[in-house]
């Protein structure tokens, strides 16, 4: 089959600035386009060719000013030599591309693109009659479209999004590609139990709770520190307000606290091998962060809220914890010094979280999931 991958006009792919669906790509496109004939359109970079093959598969990266721009420049590209074209997590696209068109579309859905605000229930309507099939990155958003759209529940996918276990060392490895010792040694936490927050820095990702939960934590178990990994947006470090505060109050801490910005997607798994503790305080209806594959890929001990589709990933007691009460500081608190206080238990949790990874949340799973979808489409 000739299938065309449509990404966002977010970020460009391959992921030199990260993003989930980039990375979500990245991992399954080596095994997708031994099957199939793959064109993938992304918005340009200056750091990426506007044209290229490679690996077999064919890059087309458009100019994207406004999103206006991105997408009328990629409908003279479609045409019916495609046999598919899949379209990232943009429903709202979908009638527009498709127009005079007969080859079959389809829909990769990574958050709720289908509430009104977002979408029209005109164009909802009939992108949900023009596609093949929607896949999910969780049922939680799937549900979601069915709840608004009850038509759609025949065309919906839930697909797990996954993580490539040979680029995330567990933390007790030894082996000679482990980052941990040279990272701790960089930021002086040799002798530090470490949490690690991943992820960006905005009040619905509650990085605040983890700081007010850490104040209390670093009073009664002195030496422990908190990582905290990411930025605003992707690819870059501008402040704002929020930001500034969660620095200011970093600094009334007793123990370490390290802000890193952004990290590329290439860094990303040394850093977690840093940590100790793995910690996502989830405020909105998180589709499903992937910062829970990469955790369990670390070998870490997972803390999480119930928000969204976060807690389809987890086993309680078994890879982590799932808080209900996920605006509760204190209980977060518990969480962490509970784990400090049981070495063996956080073990525990960690080697179950690297072994569903490796078993459940592997690329071959996820490609396997779509390849059959897309050939279902012949």
């Amino acid at each position: 089959m000739k299938i065309a991958l449509i990404c966002t006009e977010k970020l460009a792919f391959p992921p030199v600035n990260g993003g989930a669906i980039q990375v979500y790509l990245e991992g399954a496109l080596p095994i997708l386009s031994q099957h199939h004939e793959i064109t993938v359109f992304s918005i340009q970079d200056p750091k990426l060719p506007n044209r290229v093959i490679s690996g077999g598969v064919k890059y087309i990266r458009l100019p994207a000013s406004t999103t206006e721009e991105y997408v009328r420049g990629l409908k003279p590209h479609l045409t019916d030599d495609f046999d598919l074209v899949h379209v990232f997590n943009r429903p709202r696209w979908v009638p527009f591309l498709s127009k005079d068109l007969t080859c079959a579309f389809s829909l990769s859905l990574h958050n709720e693109m289908f509430f009104p605000k977002k979408i029209s229930s005109t164009l909802a309507n009939a992108c949900i009659d023009r596609v093949s099939f929607i896949t999910t990155v969780s049922h939680f958003v799937a549900n979601a479209v069915k709840d608004l759209y009850p038509s759609a529940a025949s065309k919906l996918h839930p697909v797990y999004s996954a993580v490539d276990c040979n680029i995330y060392k567990p933390i007790w490895s030894n082996d000679k590609d482990s980052f941990r010792d040279v990272l701790r040694a960089k930021y002086g936490l040799q002798n530090h139990k470490t949490i690690l927050y991943v992820g960006r820095l905005t009040p619905k990702k509650g990085t605040h709770i983890v700081l007010d939960a850490m104040n209390s934590v670093m009073k009664s178990h002195p030496n422990t520190a908190l990582m905290i990994i990411g930025s605003k947006w992707y690819g870059g470090n501008e402040t704002n307000e929020y930001i500034d505060l969660l620095k200011r109050v970093s600094k009334e801490l007793r123990g370490p606290v390290i802000f890193t910005g952004f990290l590329t997607p290439n860094e990303i798994p040394k850093y977690y091998s840093i940590g100790d503790i793995f910690v996502n305080m989830s405020q909105w209806r998180e589709p499903l962060a992937r910062v829970h594959y990469e955790a369990m890929a670390a070998g870490l001990p997972i803390i999480t809220t119930n928000r969204g589709g976060n807690a389809e990933v987890m086993e309680e007691g078994v890879n982590g914890f799932v808080m209900n009460d996920y605006e509760n500081p204190r209980l977060l608190e518990k969480n962490i010094v509970n784990l400090l206080d049981n070495k063996d238990l956080a073990l525990r949790l960690g080697v179950n979280g690297r072994k569903m990874a490796e078993e459940k949340y592997n690329f071959n799973r996820l490609a396997t999931d779509l390849l059959k979808l897309f050939e279902s489409v012949k």
